[in-house]
């Protein structure tokens, strides 16, 4: 290594020149190693949000390849003996879910109030009684008994020849309603839900359809937080699950978790 000296200067201010040039080597040096650790941060940074991105585009595609069942553009659940339960969204889905896919064998589900869903449980001539108390809870919680608040609500089942769209003379039948006639089956199920998590997949209903088929779910009651807050929540609380799944699944109205 050379060092050069100047002649003309003394040998304590020939030692200054090289100390100063060490501290601006030694500031440059540091700053070189800061620079290099805000790129490794940097790069880890990108290589978490590449990651965190096409694990998105993954579930999106999942999501897309999955191919829908007929019954889900409607409310629906299997029950935990296995029955699968369909009812009407609005007034619409209602008319469809009667006039279209209601058969001899299965069991109609109803309430007295207005604006409550029809459900069917398909080939309900055969179901036990656990699955017709699902059935009405089904109903119940898609009723505006979810609305107002009500812990039980009165949901009643008949055969399907009871219901017709023949009105009474001087009465009309306005779109998704319809006429039933003959005896009517009480219950008085609980007002509440459940949604739960399925090998990634979101199911909800009532709260022992939804237990038999996985531990790990969440119960939902009338409350007083917003749809979309309480969607997030159960998101959050599952650890998984896709939040627009979650909507489709939730009473109209506001809910809370069970504590």
């Amino acid at each position: 290594m050379e060092v050069e000296i100047d002649l003309n200067k003394s040998v304590d201010e020939n030692a200054g020149i090289y100390y100063d040039l060490a501290k601006r080597a030694k500031k440059k040096l540091q700053g070189a190693k800061e620079a290099i650790e805000d790129t490794k941060k940097k790069l880890i940074l990108a290589q978490k949000q590449e990651a965190a991105f096409w694990e998105s585009e993954e579930k999106k595609q999942a999501k897309k390849e999955r191919k829908k069942e007929w019954f889900e553009k409607f409310h629906w659940f299997t029950s935990s003996d296995g029955f699968l339960c369909i009812g009407g969204k609005d007034a619409t889905s209602n008319e469809i879910v009667i006039k279209k896919h209601l058969e001899k064998e299965d069991i109609v589900f109803h309430t007295e109030a207005p604006g409550s869903p029809f459900f069917l449980v398909k080939n309900g001539i055969t179901a036990p009684a656990s699955t017709l108390d699902e059935a009405a809870q089904a109903v119940a919680i898609y009723s505006k008994s979810w609305k107002f608040g009500h812990t039980v609500a009165d949901v009643f089942y008949v055969s399907p020849e009871q219901v017709t769209k023949e009105a009474k003379s001087g009465e009309y039948i306005s779109k998704g309603s319809f006429m039933v006639y003959g005896k009517k089956n009480f219950l008085r199920p609980k007002v509440e839900c459940a949604i739960g998590l399925v090998e990634g997949q979101i199911i909800g209903g009532p709260v022992n359809a939804i237990k038999k088929q996985t531990q790990h779910f969440v119960v939902i009651l009338p409350g007083d937080e917003k749809k979309s807050s309480l969607a997030k929540k159960i998101v959050h609380r599952l650890k998984g699950g896709d939040l627009d799944e979650v909507m489709l699944f939730l009473p109209a109205g506001e809910g809370r978790l069970e504590k």
